[in-house]
């Protein structure tokens, strides 16, 4: 009762959100500007989300080795794929990591490790994201003079950082209670891998390169999308927005971003300086790649040896 009293305040916050951000929009003046050199540019967004999602790949094959749960590039992809399909189904922003968190316990890694594996890598992506909002702060600053959308900007990255190095700092702790009460002993065990991951020598470089590059690629799946419909935007105005509109938009409080996406983007176009209107245009064009691509994982998992086998598919061990 309660999942379902969840969802439907999910579907209600996305479709009031929605509702809000569309009702100056023109969709028609919208679709009259997608060309044939639009949809060029709409394939090549979404040939760079998947080429996101291998970078994502990378990045958990490294976590999931230190968390006792291996996987093969190639199922680790597939993995992934499936799981944009289940972003875009289910009433959640992270409906896709519990159905790869499902397929990797499953597959026999256990659900303690599978668990600690998908955790870990969305702590490192947040913590990545943060970091990049805070090194490109002072060119954001001189985009968006309105104060309020500083104090925005401001206040939304410190809680995200402020969240991120606290997860970490837990795994630097040594007290002793933190693994044996159980509202902290999982948490800490993450924090620890986290720790462990991030400054090794062997996972680090590859973990620190691939989480950066997972959201410099959505600046530019999103400056794809700008350029499909020729909106007056520049890859440094999008550079600087995207980022921190992406960190809103992981918030679980509506359908795969929707709604709360496109509101948030036209706020922060209209702060930059920008119109509001072509903001949201460029959500909706942005969610209708990741809507694509999650249409491409849904075909791979109607396909796939984990939907049409009874057992437990086993997990391939990297060579």
């Amino acid at each position: 009762m309660r999942r379902i009293l969840f969802s439907t305040i999910k579907i209600l916050i996305s479709v009031a959100l929605l509702y809000l951000a569309l009702r100056k929009v023109n969709l028609l003046e919208l679709a009259y500007r997608i060309n044939v050199a639009s949809l060029g540019w709409i394939g090549l967004a979404i040939a760079v989300t998947f080429l996101q999602i291998f970078a994502g790949v990378l990045r958990w094959r490294e976590i999931g080795a230190e968390c006792g749960a291996p996987l093969a590039t190639r199922q680790a992809m597939r993995f992934n794929v499936i799981g944009t399909f289940f972003n875009q189904t289910l009433p959640s922003s992270i409906g896709g990591d519990a159905v790869r968190l499902w397929l990797v316990a499953r597959g026999g890694a256990g659900w303690r490790a599978a668990t600690y594996s998908i955790f870990v890598d969305r702590a490192i992506g947040l913590i990545a994201l943060a970091v990049l909002i805070l090194v490109t702060l002072p060119w954001s600053y001189r985009l968006i003079s309105d104060p309020a959308g500083r104090s925005a900007l401001l206040l939304v990255d410190s809680m995200a950082l402020a969240v991120g190095l606290g997860f970490l700092m837990l795994g630097r702790l040594r007290w002793p209670w933190l693994k044996r009460w159980w509202g902290t002993h999982h948490i800490h065990a993450c924090a620890v891998i986290a720790n462990r991951v991030l400054f090794s020598r062997q996972h680090g470089p590859i973990i620190g390169v691939t989480s950066i590059l997972v959201h410099v690629l959505t600046v530019v799946i999103a400056w794809c999308v700008v350029q499909s419909i020729a909106a007056p935007v520049s890859f440094g105005q999008v550079f600087q927005l995207i980022p921190l509109v992406m960190l809103i938009t992981m918030l679980p409080i509506s359908i795969a971003g929707w709604g709360l996406r496109e509101a948030t983007m036209g706020l922060a176009f209209g702060y930059a300086g920008l119109i509001a209107n072509e903001g949201v245009n460029v959500s909706l064009l942005f969610g209708a790649v990741s809507f694509i691509v999650g249409a491409i994982g849904g075909l791979v998992w109607i396909f796939s040896a984990e939907k049409a086998a009874e057992g437990a598919v086993p997990i391939e061990v990297p060579e």
